[in-house]
């Protein structure tokens, strides 16, 4: 539904701290026309959600969709660990111009796969755009369990899945049973989620490597398997830099601001980028 290359989009700053909107226009409108993104995901973990109030989400929602207009699809990052806030956020998401809903588990209150079952389908309810799951139990302490997912599938907003949880067997029997997008958001897992029956990637590595992602993409979709592995490999050590060594969105951003994109500072409690990274990634770039 929303393409196969996903970019989870940094929010850029100004070297204050506030928010960059011309700044993330002009990113939006690169990653779309020259970057190989077929869809953005803003507020977002990458687009550290966590630091940025309700109000300064809307405005990120209006400017990106001004910047890329109909030429792409924006998802929102509207979860929370509250039901109500969230279902709040997803009214202003929609009501802001986004396309559909990026939903995380909620977090740290652990709640039982009834409770997480009963917040998903009230944000659905609540909302008239699709909406993604984010299933990433390392971050949120709860995961979506496979008889979870299988029920959920049968809303009629509840598209897709990013899926974070590592569980190849439990995607591939979602996958095999269900109509659910699965969409990788580990980007080391992209060609093997790909190769049983996922759709694509919201990657925090798109931002500087996307067209490099569909190329291998295109590879397996064409039947050249060792072209398409060949291109998974020469992907490992931008995605080890970037997604191993320090926060995606600190690593990213100083990738970006190496290139002379738009990114700059992030906000507390996340801290720049070390000198040694930097040099890592220089190397790269």
């Amino acid at each position: 539904m929303f393409g196969r290359v996903l970019v989870a989009m940094v929010t850029p700053f100004t070297p204050d701290g506030d928010l960059d909107l011309k700044g993330a226009q002009e990113l939006a409108a690169h990653l779309v026309d020259k970057g190989g993104a077929d869809g953005l995901v803003v507020n977002g973990t990458t687009g550290e959600a966590p630091t940025t109030t309700d109000a300064e989400k809307a405005r990120i929602i209006r400017a990106v969709k001004e910047a890329v207009g109909d030429r792409t699809q924006i998802l929102a990052g509207v979860g929370t660990n509250s039901t109500r806030h969230t279902i709040e956020l997803s009214r202003s998401a929609e009501e802001n111009g986004a396309d559909g809903l990026l939903v995380v588990t909620p977090y740290y209150s652990k709640p039982t796969q009834e409770g997480v079952e009963n917040h998903f389908r009230a944000v659905a309810d609540a909302s008239g755009v699709p909406a993604l799951l984010y299933d990433i139990p390392g971050r949120t302490g709860t995961a979506i369990e496979t008889e979870t997912l299988l029920r959920l599938s049968e809303h009629p907003r509840i598209v897709g899945v990013k899926d974070c949880k590592v569980d190849l067997l439990a995607t591939a029997r979602v996958i095999a049973e269900t109509g659910l997008d699965f969409y990788s958001g580990n980007d080391e897992l992209i060609l093997p989620l790909y190769s049983i029956g996922g759709v694509g990637t919201v990657s925090t590595v798109g931002h500087v490597v996307g067209n490099e992602i569909k190329a291998m993409l295109d590879a397996y979709d064409e039947g050249d398997n060792k072209e398409a592995l060949r291109r998974h490999q020469a992907l490992l050590p931008v995605i080890t830099a970037i997604m191993t060594r320090e926060p995606g969105a600190v690593a990213v951003k100083a990738a970006l601001n190496l290139l002379g994109l738009p990114a700059g500072p992030v906000r507390e409690p996340l801290a720049e980028a070390t000198p040694k990274l930097i040099n890592e990634l220089k190397a790269l770039f």
